[in-house]
């Protein structure tokens, strides 16, 4: 009979982002960062979610360390969840830690039903930062 009790799945919270010291604050330049195999749960149908998520951002004082980004966004897998909640839940933890100058996040959603979904989040708020070419 085994005993152990499983591990507990790591839950979505900005306590998982680090950050590292940004070398060139005064220098506003854009740090892209591509994460395509992002996953969720439709809060309705308890299906998966799949998408690609882009982070776009200027900097201020600190930047996102990519392996406990990376750990924060595997910790929506299990996560039951709208797109347009999750956009903007992933925007906020971002800025709470970063305090960067400007940021902006596509999710663009693989196709469920035959309609596929596209947020844009952006802080400061409806200042996006354009599509990379």
């Amino acid at each position: 009979m085994n005993t152990a009790t499983p591990a507990l799945a790591a839950q979505p919270s900005r306590d998982l982002l680090e950050t590292f010291p940004n070398q060139f604050p005064g220098r506003d330049y854009l740090i892209e960062i591509v994460c395509p195999e992002f996953t969720s749960v439709c809060p309705k149908t308890g299906q998966p979610d799949f998408g690609t998520l882009t982070f776009r951002y200027i900097a201020g004082e600190q930047c996102v360390e990519l392996k406990s980004l990376k750990l924060y966004l595997q910790a929506y897998r299990n996560a039951g969840i709208f797109y347009e909640n999750v956009s903007n839940r992933i925007v906020d933890d971002l800025v709470a830690v970063l305090n960067p100058v400007r940021l902006t996040l596509v999710a663009a959603f693989t196709p469920r039903g035959g309609i596929s979904s596209r947020i844009t989040v952006s802080h400061p708020s409806g200042e996006h930062l354009p599509a990379a070419c």
